[in-house]
């Protein structure tokens, strides 16, 4: 079949023969035919991949889940999961069928419920799942955070039997109890005091441990010792410490050491750095540890283009905490502005707009009028819409004061009483308007 189809060239073609492979799967299916039910689902598995309806293939699932041969089960548990969804009626059925209790089976049917489990499923089967939790079961770990997702209120009962995975050495055990444990903290305010008490300090040895680690094939990505474990522990720790002082003194000295002890050079290790940025912005920290996060988002600038909007994206979230250590970069960010890719303009304007403060205006809106003049077709409208308010924005009494002097002498008269602030915007306004002038002609033309 998959031959078939893929030697023809047009759709219209390949309707034809799925067409026809459906027809006969259908009468497979009326005849009951228990020999050929395992390759007629992974013949639907395919069509269902290539975007066919196969709906009529779901009760097919079901039965081979229900056969005594394990390669029967496993095609029946494969086709449930890309054949149906969590919306699907059939699901219903499903449940008991899902209660396994032999070895191989039962990670099946965990992955099939991580992959497809409804907040009804959820609820009926998180006692099973709970049971395979205490067994180190990686399946079960990955289960429950689709389950705790599903219904917030399990999320009390999942919070014991993590803490005893984080003393696992293998990096799958701690990858999955470390994501389950940030999804519990997000989702549930007292697991997050519950692991704010018990687990900072021994997460913090953990990370401490993997910066640490000699050398190991297994977990090596570009030179860098699991990278994923890295960021994941960072996340986790940004969670704990956000907004508790004794948690985020604990872990204050850890994202220095992983950023130092981390290359810039790499992908993995600028992934790491701004996981770190992230943590330090995130907690209860001191002013010296946040000015060395700025400096890290400031070595991106030589590095690639998705690097540099990588950290226009983190100096954005930054501005809030230390708007001075942002602003020596002003700079580098008016470049970025007049850069040639389109997302990075952007991402850079709306930087230099939340840069400018009294000090700054005049400056920083003849830089960009400057520019202006030169830009882009496309981005005139967002240039200009951005001088524009941020011209507005330092003027404020402009239009009331205008109210009320129209009215009692000539614009001219009021032209020369104005002050200096008054006359410069009038002037930015002018060069704004004329370049606009100049867009609509140009596009009549």
């Amino acid at each position: 079949m998959i031959r078939a189809i893929r030697a023809y060239e047009t759709a219209v073609e390949e309707r034809v023969v799925v067409r026809k492979e459906c027809a006969s799967i259908r009468a497979s299916v009326s005849d009951n035919d228990n020999d050929y039910r395992h390759r007629n689902l992974a013949k639907l598995m395919f069509i269902h991949m290539l975007g066919y309806p196969t709906h009529f293939g779901q009760m097919e699932c079901l039965k081979l889940i229900a056969t005594l041969g394990f390669p029967e089960k496993r095609i029946g548990y494969l086709g449930l999961m890309l054949l149906l969804d969590e919306r699907q009626e059939v699901l219903m059925l499903v449940t008991n069928s899902l209660k396994q209790y032999a070895l191989y089976i039962v990670g099946l049917a965990l992955c099939t419920l991580g992959n497809i489990c409804s907040a009804e499923m959820a609820r009926d089967l998180a006692p099973e799942n709970h049971t395979h939790i205490s067994s180190y079961n990686l399946q079960a770990t990955l289960c429950s955070i689709r389950i705790v997702k599903k219904v917030p209120d399990l999320a009390e009962n999942f919070a014991n039997p993590v803490v005893s995975l984080l003393k696992e050495k293998h990096h799958g055990v701690l990858l999955t109890a470390i994501h389950l444990r940030t999804d519990l903290c997000n989702l549930n305010e007292e697991a997050l005091e519950f692991f704010r008490k018990i687990c900072t300090e021994l997460l913090v040895k953990v990370l401490k441990d993997v910066v640490n680690s000699p050398y190991a094939p297994e977990y090596d990505v570009s030179g860098i010792a699991d990278p994923f474990l890295h960021i994941i522990l960072l996340r986790l720790l940004r969670v704990l410490g956000h907004g508790d002082a004794d948690a985020s003194d604990s872990m204050n000295d850890i994202p220095a050491q992983v950023a130092t002890k981390t290359e810039l050079n790499k992908n993995a290790g600028n992934a790491i750095h701004c996981e770190c940025v992230e943590t330090i912005m995130s907690i209860e920290d001191s002013s010296g540890l946040r000015v060395l996060a700025i400096n890290i988002l400031g070595r991106y600038w030589d590095l690639l283009c998705l690097n540099i909007y990588v950290a226009l994206n983190m100096l954005m979230k930054a501005i809030s905490v230390d708007d001075q250590a942002v602003q020596r970069h002003r700079a580098t960010i008016l470049e970025c502005v007049k850069d040639s890719d389109a997302s990075i303009r952007k991402r850079a304007l709306e930087l230099v707009y939340l840069l400018v403060n009294e000090t700054n205006v005049k400056p920083l809106t003849k830089e960009l009028i400057d520019y202006l003049h030169v830009s882009d077709q496309d981005f005139k409208g967002d240039l200009t819409e951005k001088i524009c308010s941020i011209v507005e924005n330092y003027v404020e009494a402009y239009f009331d004061d205008f109210q009320s002097i129209i009215h009692t002498i000539t614009f001219l008269d009021w032209c020369c009483r104005l002050s200096p602030d008054k006359i410069w915007y009038i002037d930015q306004m002018l060069m704004v308007l004329s370049e606009v002038c100049i867009m609509v002609v140009g596009s009549c033309k």
